[in-house]
């Protein structure tokens, strides 16, 4: 059995060896490729804040805005407004941009961290105040600036397993459900082809909805939204720029000071904000174990059982207490981690050295 495997190793190791170097080629390919795209990439928060607002960098928003529109965007320019204006105060928690495309029709995008209840009405207000601001007196309606609102969100909005969600106004018949229609003097007049193209056209990513699996363009886009690098292979338009133009290596001193600045105190704010869900979670399991004690006490005079849940809310109070010093702790250690400062981090959260160990 030796001798034949030698025979054949002999026959077929110019063919081997031939395998191995093309193997040796795939593995080089691909370090090069993670060397090029898998290096830190300045978030897409910072970029809008600070980056994409220059015409040199239009080509970023353009390729991410094409492959979401499913058209081709140019952008004219980025008007001035109260999204556009910069503000002393550092915002961690929402950063937001107004583009104007070449057909005159108005983008806004809006990027939000924390849980914002009325979130939907912010949306209809944004969209409703830019159609306000931009028909000047004395126009007439067909002056009308079309509008898109773009929001991309880390927190969980609505209900809803998808993660990319599209909407607009249509309208149907009550009796027939038939789809109302433009007539053929408003296509002329207004080159609009649907009723819905008049109305404002919404779109929500759920960032953390997304699963790291990139099927599309525009899911290439969301990767790099969600973990601040390019997935393999990419295709979308746009990310060649966001290769070449968003480097943290590419930044001078001073701006990487600044950057990481930022970054540190977005961590630090949405940690507070968590601290706040802790402790409001905490709050609320206090009052409701306080009210099913009163509960259980006038329920045990009235049939006798009163020792029984005194003694069961007891323990469930304990075990929540201690469910919420967990959850306090494990926040504290990622934070830590993160590189937030020790001493900042246990102050926030009310712990001490001896919890964390």
């Amino acid at each position: 059995v030796v001798c034949i495997f030698k025979r054949i190793y002999t026959i077929n190791k110019h063919h081997l060896f031939k395998h191995l170097l093309l193997g040796l080629k795939k593995i080089a390919l691909k370090k090069v490729f993670l060397q090029k795209n898998m290096r830190p990439l300045i978030s897409f928060d910072w970029a809008l804040k600070r980056l994409l607002r220059q015409k040199a960098n239009y080509g970023i928003l353009e390729g991410f805005l094409s492959e979401l529109l499913k058209q081709d965007i140019v952008i004219k320019n980025i008007p001035e407004s109260e999204s556009n204006v910069a503000i002393a105060e550092n915002k961690f928690n929402k950063v937001d941009i107004l583009c104007e495309n070449h057909l005159g029709e108005l983008i806004l995008i809006e990027l939000q961290y924390s849980t914002e209840f009325d979130y939907f009405y912010r949306m209809l207000f944004g969209t409703s105040k830019l159609i306000s601001d931009y028909l000047n007196i004395g126009q007439g309606y067909g002056k009308v600036k079309k509008v898109y609102s773009v929001n991309i969100v880390y927190f969980e909005l609505g209900q809803g397993s998808d993660y990319v969600y599209y909407g607009k106004n249509e309208f149907r018949g009550l009796h027939t459900n038939d789809l109302l229609q433009v007539t053929e003097r408003q296509k002329q007049e207004y080159q609009k082809y649907a009723v819905y193209q008049f109305f404002p056209e919404y779109y929500i990513i759920k960032v953390n909805n997304f699963k790291d699996v990139a099927k599309d363009t525009l899911d290439e886009w969301i990767y790099y939204f969600k973990n601040n690098e390019l997935p393999e292979n990419y295709k979308a338009r746009g990310l060649d720029k966001v290769s070449d133009q968003l480097k943290i290596d590419a930044m001078t001193k001073q701006e990487k000071i600044n950057y990481e600045a930022y970054i540190k105190s977005a961590r630090i704010s949405h940690g507070m904000v968590e601290s706040a869900k802790i402790e409001g979670r905490a709050e609320g399991m206090a009052e409701g174990m306080a009210e099913g004690r009163a509960e259980g006490r006038a329920e045990g005079k009235a049939e006798g059982k009163a020792e029984g849940k005194t003694e069961g809310l007891e323990e469930g109070k304990a075990e929540e207490r201690l469910n919420t010093i967990l959850e306090k702790i494990s926040i504290a250690k990622t934070m830590i981690t993160n590189g937030i400062d020790k001493a900042l981090v246990l102050k926030t959260m009310g712990l001490t050295e001896e919890d964390l160990k």
